[in-house]
């Protein structure tokens, strides 16, 4: 949709639909103009403009490299165990996938709604928009496909998984969004926009920083204990005791990341395949799932949700943290000041996260970490910066145009591919019998 420039003696406006007119009406006030003079006695030239809404490539693009980068460490985590993802400390490719999603949705969402005729409005579609993400995850995270490897389908609602990645990206969707609607000062000075305009923003995520921080390091962990089939028999059950009493852990079985989720969801609920079965303590195989040890600690078979409640806290930091490079492009107009704004902070975040997994705090994916906030929000700034110069500043997009696309179709090439529904959908047809189908012939499934 194009917007129209009026000129009135030396005032230049811009009109468009957005301003009440509509497109017909444009286009009369263009024609009408080229014959004469206004009522006011002052000859006016109406033109049209380049459009008022650009689509920033570099975001479609960085969007598309994410999406590449997870079905890589999905399909390929297993075999190159370099790349899959850290079974506790430390940070592998794979780990970078989910922090690189939540900083684009920030940034999405900052030129989203930069401009917000009705606060009541837009924050109601925002909930729409996250309960059908949520409602998505619920039904392709929450158990209802069984995998490539069983054609059958359905859940039970007692041992239901809440929380997952789809689950984790509406949240913090939700919780940004409403900042970004309600949270913002309508100032107009541009000296201090960051300061000023979205001082509240930044009290938000410091705010949910210290909680976070207060919880884990400051909660106390009581002994606890599971339950877990033994052997063939879905009916042969064996309790295992966590002993625990600890403040301030950071380790798989003894962290108040765990406890929050077993308190709040029920440990029915959590993920039964824990990244930590693949530590040196649980699998003869680490750092690949295998047999226990015989040494193996107690804990090592107990489920352990990596899209938990308290660690979410920290995902909507790293959102927020995109909320704010997606401001530098709202209001920053320069290409070399948008990138000196988007390079400091990035090389601060990388260099402090860094500092402190080297002080005692690790980085950690599970337990989603404020060094791992700051470390993978910082690379996700310092590649992002590197797009944007790359497809924005030098218009290099021919190399990026496959990116691009994928950017674009993020959401349903997830689903397709890392949830297994196209696998499951191919499978679906077979000859005679069920383990006779296409995977089965390239070697996947059966």
């Amino acid at each position: 949709m194009g917007a129209y420039e009026l000129i009135k003696g030396d005032e230049n406006k811009y009109f468009s639909v957005e301003d009440g007119f509509t497109e017909r009406e444009l286009l009369s006030l263009t024609e009408t103009a080229k014959d004469g003079v206004s009522s006011e006695g002052r000859r006016r030239h109406v033109v049209p403009s380049p459009p008022s809404k650009q689509r920033l490539v570099s975001l479609d693009v960085f969007r598309g490299v994410t999406v590449v980068l997870m079905i890589v460490v999905d399909d390929a985590g297993g075999i190159i165990p370099a790349i899959n993802h850290s079974p506790w400390n430390g940070v592998t490719l794979a780990d970078f996938v989910m922090p690189f999603f939540l900083f684009i949705v920030g940034v999405s969402l900052a030129l989203a709604y930069k401009r917000v005729s009705g606060r009541a409005n837009a924050t109601r579609k925002a909930v729409i928009r996250a309960l059908k993400l949520l409602i998505l995850g619920l039904v392709l995270q929450g158990g209802y496909f069984h995998g490539i490897n069983n054609l059958t389908f359905g859940v039970d609602i007692t041992s239901i998984r809440w929380m997952g990645i789809l689950q984790r990206i509406a949240v913090a969707y939700l919780f940004v969004a409403i900042c970004e609607i309600w949270l913002k000062v309508d100032d107009d000075d541009e000296k201090f926009c960051f300061l000023r305009k979205y001082r509240f923003q930044m009290m938000v995520a410091l705010s949910l920083t210290i909680i976070y921080m207060a919880l884990l390091y400051g909660l106390y962990v009581p002994d606890w204990e599971y339950q877990i089939t033994s052997g063939s028999s879905t009916d042969t059950l064996k309790t295992y005791l966590v002993k625990c009493g600890v403040r301030g852990d950071t380790g798989p079985g003894c962290n108040a990341v765990g406890l929050i989720d077993r308190k709040l969801l029920g440990i029915q609920h959590l993920y039964k395949r824990p990244i930590y079965a693949r530590t040196k303590d649980c699998s003869i195989d680490s750092p690949d799932y295998g047999p226990l040890p015989s040494t193996a600690p107690s804990w090592c078979q107990a489920p352990f949700d990596p899209e938990g409640i308290l660690s979410s806290v920290m995902a909507i930091v790293t959102c927020l943290i995109g909320l704010h490079f997606g401001h530098v492009i709202v209001h920053v107009k320069d290409h070399k000041d948008r990138i000196l704004h988007w390079m400091i902070p990035s090389t601060c975040f990388v260099v402090v996260g860094f500092l402190l997994d080297f002080s005692g705090m690790h980085v950690n994916k599970v337990l989603y970490t404020f060094s791992y906030t700051c470390v993978t929000a910082g690379v996700a700034g310092l590649l992002f910066a590197g797009t944007y110069i790359m497809v924005d500043v030098y218009a290099c997009r021919r190399p990026t145009v496959i990116f691009e696309w994928m950017g674009m179709h993020a959401l349903m090439i997830y689903i397709l591919v890392a949830c297994n529904v196209f696998p499951i959908l191919i499978q679906g047809f077979y000859w005679k019998q069920p383990q006779t189908n296409v995977l089965k012939l390239i070697g996947i499934g059966y």
